[in-house]
């Protein structure tokens, strides 16, 4: 619907240029006479300047924008060098019974996780057996099996955190990993991993990373439950790295 015709010569021009786009391309020797409004300094500029201020705005925008990028490259570097340590070690280790403990080390050691703390029980079926008696309370059990995503946040009311050195009470900041065998529903144990940064496990950050960390360490101890098992009862492992605590 057109606008109806205004007896304001400003208005005139203003709707024809709104009606011939092209002119200012047919005519660029008018940009330099043209003024417009500098919101910084606040004085009057031609559109060719006000052009050029927004290409330079644009341009720090992109720089930002490429330094950014360059830095998540480099972090994804440095966390995909990190995995590879972990798995090779994880693999390269032969005692089973041993592996939790290995595993805790490893996460403090490679990927600087200040507190760790693991249990297991018996999975599926297994854990309902007669005379079977888990590490855990019931309720917990149950919590953990619910658990399809890595849970981060405030260590407040969250299950395993007691596990953590002194009791969990210097963990500012929790991430809890169930552990699975494949996709099965029910878990076999859990990985709480504890640190006195608030900020190190936030609730709202990423979790793609610490799903697949948790699937490796799952197939890892998934061939080694029936020693671990066996050999310690009711299974722990945790601990606290010293010069990062």
């Amino acid at each position: 619907m057109s606008e109806p015709p205004s007896d304001d010569p400003e208005q005139q021009i203003a709707l024809w240029l709104r009606a011939n786009p092209g002119f200012l391309q047919r005519h660029p020797e008018l940009l330099p006479h043209l003024k417009m409004p500098d919101v910084h300094a606040g004085r009057a500029i031609s559109l060719h300047e006000r052009q050029m201020e927004v290409m330079r705005e644009k341009h720090r925008q992109l720089e930002h924008r490429l330094a950014e990028l360059m830095r998540v490259a480099q972090e994804n570097d440095l966390i995909g060098e990190r995995v590879q340590r972990f798995t090779r070690a994880v693999l390269l280790h032969e005692d089973r019974k041993t592996l939790p403990d290995r595993i805790s080390g490893l996460l403090g050691e490679v990927f600087q996780v200040p507190q760790v703390a693991m249990r297991l029980w018996p999975p599926g079926s297994a854990r309902h057996a007669p005379g079977v008696q888990l590490p855990v309370e019931p309720a917990v059990v149950a919590a953990v099996d619910g658990l399809h995503h890595p849970l981060c946040g405030s260590p407040a009311n969250k299950p395993g955190v007691s596990w953590l050195p002194e009791a969990g009470k210097s963990a500012r900041s929790v991430a809890l990993l169930a552990l699975r065998r494949g996709a099965e529903a029910e878990a076999f144990g859990l990985l709480v991993l504890g640190s006195g940064d608030p900020d190190r496990f936030q609730a709202q950050m990423g979790t793609a990373f610490l799903q697949r960390l948790a699937e490796m360490i799952s197939a890892a101890l998934t061939p080694a439950l029936g020693p671990v098992l066996s050999g310690h009862g009711a299974p722990t492992a945790g601990r606290e790295v010293d010069r990062l605590a």
